[in-house]
């Protein structure tokens, strides 16, 4: 399992997604541009002393990840616009997770263009979203749940 943050803007989110990672021996990846850097004292705060222990790669644009990643495993995306729901599919190991910047989500084009991937987190019709951290922690536990918790305790 690993997560995806295509342009992720607020630095305290990704720090708690780092802690989330790193919780779960989940590998992150960071898409470019990103609203900040991570070497930014908020970032570094929000994931504590945790840095060290997440393998953390870098791309410079969605594309460029989609280049190396799209022809070899299976990629599902998080958006308000899906049908079916994350609990909905059965996670294989490798899978990877996007997840887009907080205030715009996923391209529309690009999740359009891929239906059968988009997947959402049932909530009230008065809510539009959560917070990006706390999808991100919902989605990785569901799948980690259902590959009975690799190499956790």
């Amino acid at each position: 399992m690993e997560i995806v943050l295509v342009e992720p803007e607020i630095p305290q989110n990704t720090g708690n997604i780092v802690r989330t990672c790193a919780a779960t021996k989940t590998k992150l990846h960071l898409v470019e541009p990103m609203g900040f850097s991570i070497d930014e004292k908020q970032v570094k705060r929000a994931g504590l002393d945790y840095w060290h222990l997440v393998e953390i790669e870098t791309h410079k644009s969605l594309q460029a990840f989609l280049d190396k990643y799209e022809s070899s495993r299976r990629l599902f995306y998080a958006t308000t616009k899906a049908k079916a729901h994350y609990a909905q599919v059965e996670y294989q190991p490798g899978d990877m997770i996007l997840f887009g910047k907080e205030t715009k989500g996923l391209p529309e084009d690009f999740l359009f263009a891929n239906p059968e991937r988009c997947l959402r987190m049932p909530m009230s019709p008065d809510s539009r979203s959560l917070n990006l951290s706390n999808a991100v922690a919902v989605f990785t536990y569901e799948a980690l749940r259902q590959l009975d918790f690799p190499d956790l305790y």
